[in-house]
């Protein structure tokens, strides 16, 4: 019997797993440009958020596939995962604010299925 929720834990793994695929390829060309940010929030080097998202990258690659597999620790890791990736965007805020804000809303719906329904859907799988 499918429990309330799956599709949530569906939709939060698919997203986690896309969102790391995104960041870890935004990490690799940030690495690779190596130039100098004028509005940036936090750091003025791309270098450096490159290494950030590449790191952010694998930790949401990571916890999408545990999640999907019904991991609870997965659960827990994408959480994390996404606020950190919702944090992460909120650095480009003042460079690109609409794209910024439609990451940050879609990693709010990854940790509101993950805490909502992350327990319940994951313990009866």
């Amino acid at each position: 019997m499918k429990s309330k929720g799956t599709g949530w834990i569906a939709f939060s793994s698919i997203i986690l797993i896309v969102a790391g695929i995104m960041r870890i390829l935004d990490g690799i060309w940030a690495i690779r440009v190596k130039g100098e940010l004028q509005d940036s929030l936090f750091f003025n080097d791309v270098t450096t958020y490159g290494w950030l998202w590449l790191a952010v990258g694998v930790m949401l690659v990571l916890a999408g596939v545990a999640v999907s597999q019904g991991s609870s620790i997965g659960r827990w890791v994408g959480i994390l995962a996404a606020s950190l990736a919702a944090i992460s965007a909120m650095a480009w805020m003042p460079i690109q604010p609409v794209w910024s804000l439609t990451y940050v809303i879609v990693a709010f719906m990854v940790i509101y299925g993950l805490v909502v329904y992350g327990g319940e859907a994951l313990e009866d799988a």
